[in-house]
C-alpha cells in the first residue's frame, strides 16, 4: 500500500524532472489543469483512495437538465445584470441548509460585509449536480451558459499537438508507467478535454470580465476555475480565493514544493507564479499560512476569518456533552474503510458498555448511495444505538457539541470538532498524513484499529489556541482588502 507521502513525493518528482507546470501544449499550460484529476484517479487506481461515492448523473438526468441549462443560460446568462461591478464572486456550488435557506456558507457573511460597505457585486453561480440550490436573487447570475457552450465547443473543435509536445507526452507517459505499473493510454483524451474546456471558457470569461469591468474577483475553490483565473489575470484584475476546506502538503490544488522555495528568492514574483493560481490565499486563520508550499509569497495568505463557523460555533456551545457519544465524520473516498471500522468499534464497545451512542453523519457527497455501497452500515444502522445521518437538516456543529468523541481521516470537520473540543481520534488511512502536525502535537491521536482507539479513550488532548485555525471574521482586514 502506498502511502500518500510517498506517491506524492513521486508525482512531485515527474513534475520537476519535466517542468511540468511551465510546460504547454496547444499554447495552455495543460498540467496544472488536469493535475488534480490525475492524481486522484491515479491514488484510486492504487487503493490508496476509494472512489468519492458520489452520485453521478445518468443519461436520463443529463437529457432532463438539457432544457434547464437552456433556460438558465437566457434568463440568468452571466452576461446579463448590472456593468461596471467592484466584485465579482464565483462560489461554491454545493449549498448548504442554514436557517432554513440553502447559502453557499463560504461567501454569504462576505456579501453581508460587501453590502454594509456599499460595493456592487454579483455572484455567478454553477449548478451543483446539474441543479441551482440558492434563492433567486438580482445579485445571482448562473453560469449554465459558458458551461453549456463549452460542452459544445468541445465536440466541434480539436487540439493540435507538435512534435516536441508529443514527445513530452510519451516521456511523461512511459515514467508514468513504470512508476505505477497503470495503463495510461487515456491520458491525452484527458488532455485535451481539459484543454478545450480551458480555451472556451477562458475566451468566455475574458469577454464577461471586459464587460464587468470589476476590480476584483473572488472565487472558491480556484483549482477548478483556471480559465476565471488566466483571463482575470489576462485582464489585469486581481483574483482572490476564499478558502472552502482542508489545506496540506499533499493537496494538488495549493501543493507545489518545487516552486514553493523560488518564490521568496525571486524578486520577480510574476516569474515565479504557477500559471493560473491566484494572486491571494484568503484563509479561515493564522495555521493555514503554513499549511502547505503554496506558490505564493506569505504576505499574500491573508487569514480573513471563517464567519460561517464563527456563527455556527455561538449557536452551539453551550449544549451539553453526551460522554458516551462518538461521532464518525465520513468522506467519500475513505467512507468504506470508515463505516467498516465504525460498525466493528460499535459492536466491540457495546459488549462492553451498552450506554455508548454512535452518530455516523455521511458527507453530501454520499447521501444518494450510502444504502448500496456501505451493507455494514446499513445492517447497524438498525439498532437503536447507531443512528446514520444522510441529510442536511441535522446541524453537524450540534452533532460536535453533544459529542465527546470524534473519529474521521482528514475531512475539514475534523479541525471544526476540535473547536467544541472534541476527543478527536484519526484512523490511520490514507490522508491521514494531512494531520501529521496535529498528531505530533498531540492534539489528535492516531489509532491503527477499533481495539487501539477502546485502549486510548483516556487521550487527552494538548492545550493549544483554538484561534489558531479558525478566527473571528476581520473585519479590519476586509476593509484593506477590498481597498
Amino acid at each position: 500500500m502506498w502511502s500518500i507521502k510517498d506517491f506524492s513525493d513521486v508525482f512531485f518528482s515527474l513534475e520537476h524532472k519535466y517542468n511540468l507546470n511551465n510546460a504547454q501544449i496547444d499554447n495552455v499550460y495543460f498540467w496544472p489543469l488536469i493535475r488534480m484529476y490525475l492524481y486522484y484517479d491515479i491514488a484510486r487506481k492504487l487503493n490508496i483512495f476509494g472512489s468519492a461515492q458520489q452520485k453521478t448523473l445518468s443519461l436520463s438526468d443529463k437529457i432532463l437538465s438539457f432544457l434547464p441549462f437552456v433556460k438558465n443560460s437566457l434568463l440568468k446568462s452571466p452576461y446579463s445584470g448590472k456593468d461596471d461591478l467592484d466584485i465579482i464572486i464565483f462560489d461554491h456550488p454545493r449549498k448548504v441548509l442554514y436557517q432554513n435557506k440553502y447559502h453557499d456558507i463560504y461567501t454569504y457573511f462576505f456579501c453581508k460585509y460587501l453590502d454594509k460597505y456599499n460595493k456592487k457585486y454579483e455572484i455567478i453561480e454553477s449548478p451543483y449536480l446539474n441543479n441551482h440550490f440558492s434563492e433567486d436573487s438580482t445579485k445571482i447570475r448562473y453560469n449554465d451558459r459558458i458551461l453549456l457552450l463549452s460542452y459544445l465547443y468541445k465536440k466541434t473543435h480539436k487540439v493540435k499537438f507538435t512534435d516536441s509536445e508529443r514527445g513530452l507526452l510519451r516521456q511523461l507517459l512511459n515514467d508514468l508507467s513504470v512508476k505505477f505499473n497503470i495503463d495510461f493510454n487515456y491520458l491525452e483524451n484527458v488532455i485535451k478535454d481539459h484543454i478545450l474546456n480551458f480555451k472556451y471558457e477562458y475566451n468566455s470569461y475574458k469577454k464577461l470580465l471586459s464587460k464587468k469591468n470589476p476590480k476584483q474577483v473572488y472565487v472558491v475553490v480556484a483549482y477548478e476555475n483556471m480559465a476565471l483565473v488566466a483571463a482575470a489575470r489576462h485582464l489585469g484584475i486581481e483574483v482572490l480565493e476564499l478558502q472552502h476546506g482542508t489545506i496540506s502538503n499533499y493537496h494538488m490544488g495549493y501543493s507545489y514544493p518545487n516552486e514553493h522555495n523560488i518564490i521568496d528568492e525571486d524578486e520577480d514574483f510574476k516569474k515565479a507564479m504557477i500559471p493560473y493560481f491566484p494572486d491571494k490565499l484568503l484563509s479561515f486563520g493564522d495555521y493555514w499560512e503554513n499549511a502547505s508550499f503554496y506558490p505564493l509569497k506569505t504576505e499574500n495568505i491573508l487569514p480573513l476569518g471563517y464567519s460561517y463557523f464563527e456563527k455556527s460555533y455561538e449557536e452551539f456551545k453551550n449544549l451539553s456533552k453526551n460522554n458516551y457519544q462518538i461521532l464518525f465524520i465520513s468522506q467519500g473516498v475513505i467512507g468504506k474503510y470508515l463505516s467498516r471500522f465504525a460498525v466493528e468499534l460499535f459492536n466491540k464497545l457495546s459488549r462492553e458498555n451498552s450506554d455508548y451512542n454512535f452518530i455516523y453523519k455521511l458527507h453530501p457527497g454520499e447521501y444518494d448511495t450510502w444504502r448500496e455501497n456501505y451493507p455494514e452500515l446499513l445492517r447497524a444502522d438498525k439498532n437503536s444505538n447507531f443512528k446514520v445521518i444522510d441529510n442536511s437538516q441535522t446541524p453537524l456543529y450540534k452533532l460536535f457539541a453533544e459529542s465527546k468523541y470524534q473519529v474521521g481521516s482528514f475531512s475539514t470537520a475534523i479541525y471544526e470538532g476540535l473547536q467544541f473540543d472534541c476527543i478527536s481520534f484519526i484512523v490511520d488511512l490514507p490522508g491521514v498524513e494531512y494531520l501529521d502536525v496535529l498528531i505530533e502535537e498531540g492534539i489528535l491521536c492516531k489509532v491503527q484499529s477499533p481495539d487501539d482507539l477502546i485502549k486510548n479513550m483516556d487521550f487527552t488532548p494538548k492545550a493549544y489556541d483554538k484561534d489558531y485555525f479558525f478566527k473571528g471574521f476581520d473585519e479590519e482586514l476586509f476593509k484593506k482588502i477590498i481597498k
